[in-house]
């Protein structure tokens, strides 16, 4: 088999290639969230690695992540991928409350 035919067998394989995609503000943002980091394969899997070493929440949403990472790094967020990014965002921000209610407790 050629290297083509495996790359294309692990694709297609139940276990598909890992995507990873980084959102956050940038310093001289307008208030949209843009793309920080993205890959896929094992520079997913270092993202993803690198978000649990920092505490980050992850959050799998791979329809999400497909299309987040046809973005450029430093690009803000198009329009039509403002709901499911909001989502995910309220997602993250009720983790952190219930976080911070546990504590005070």
């Amino acid at each position: 088999m050629t290297k083509d035919r495996d790359l294309h067998k692990q694709r297609n394989n139940s276990d598909k290639l890992t995507k990873a995609v980084a959102l956050g503000y940038s310093k001289v943002s307008t208030g949209v969230p843009v793309v920080l980091a993205t890959g896929a394969g094992p520079v997913a899997e270092r993202i993803l690695e690198v978000a649990r070493e920092h505490g980050i929440y992850i959050k799998e949403d791979e329809l999400l992540a497909e299309s987040l990472s046809r973005l450029n790094l430093g690009q803000a967020i198009p329009p039509e991928l403002y709901k499911a990014v909001a989502q995910v965002l309220a997602f993250v921000y009720a983790l952190d409350s219930n976080e911070s209610n546990e504590i005070s407790d």
